[in-house]
């Protein structure tokens, strides 16, 4: 089974079964800011780019499993994308995603603040976006998503200037709670190739990599 199939699985099949172990459940409704950017090496790393600073809203459950252990699913509208500059010239990629993250998160058990760690897979379906330039000449135009399949080997509605519109990876969070105010750091490592029709295992570059800072209300 393919890596993405397995994600998307595992992401589901986490969500359908927290409600049947949880001895506690809350909400946190969550934003903040996101430092995106995206990567520009096969090995899916990235040097000698601008992150995009843009954002991020959403909602968390908090399951918890034990005193120490939760599971986290969550829908947020992500902001993504890279910033390019050179000669006068400003390029910006700034693709919109649904993004469901399901996280196993480790909690410190007692006293008023609590410290947590934890990772977890996400899946995203982009929903808008837009390219733009600024410079020389002045452009702004929606992104094109690819309408494929995220199930099948092939990718339907491939095309130049497209963006793949399915997205998921992997996140590791950290962050601490004071009362009901959650503070959190995410970090999102993309697997999935961003340019639309590119199959090739050769070439991993241009993946999501988002940096984020969020602050939200636990109730």
């Amino acid at each position: 089974m393919k890596p993405k199939k397995i994600i998307l699985l595992a992401t589901l099949l986490s969500m359908f079964a927290v409600c049947s172990y949880a001895q506690k459940s809350s909400a946190i409704i969550r934003g903040g800011v996101n430092f995106a950017n995206v990567s520009n090496k096969d090995n899916g790393g990235y040097d000698d780019s601008k992150m995009l600073t843009s954002w991020q809203a959403g909602v968390i459950g908090d399951f918890n499993l034990t005193e120490f252990l939760a599971i986290q699913p969550g829908l947020l509208y992500s902001s993504k994308g890279i910033k390019f500059e050179g000669n006068g010239e400003t390029l910006t990629f700034n693709p919109q995603y649904l993004e469901l993250p399901v996280n196993l998160v480790f909690k410190t058990p007692t006293g008023a603040t609590k410290f947590f760690a934890g990772a977890g897979p996400y899946v995203a379906m982009g929903v808008g976006g837009k390219f733009k330039g600024e410079g020389t000449v002045d452009f702004e135009r929606k992104i094109d998503f690819s309408d494929d399949d995220p199930l099948t080997g092939e990718e339907e509605d491939a095309g130049a200037f497209k963006v793949r519109r399915f997205d998921y990876g992997l996140n590791g969070l950290v962050g601490m709670e004071v009362s009901n105010l959650v503070f959190t750091a995410n970090y999102g490592l993309g697997l999935a190739k961003i340019q639309s029709g590119s199959n090739s295992s050769a070439d991993d570059a241009n993946k999501h990599r988002v940096l984020s800072l969020t602050l939200g209300f636990k109730f």
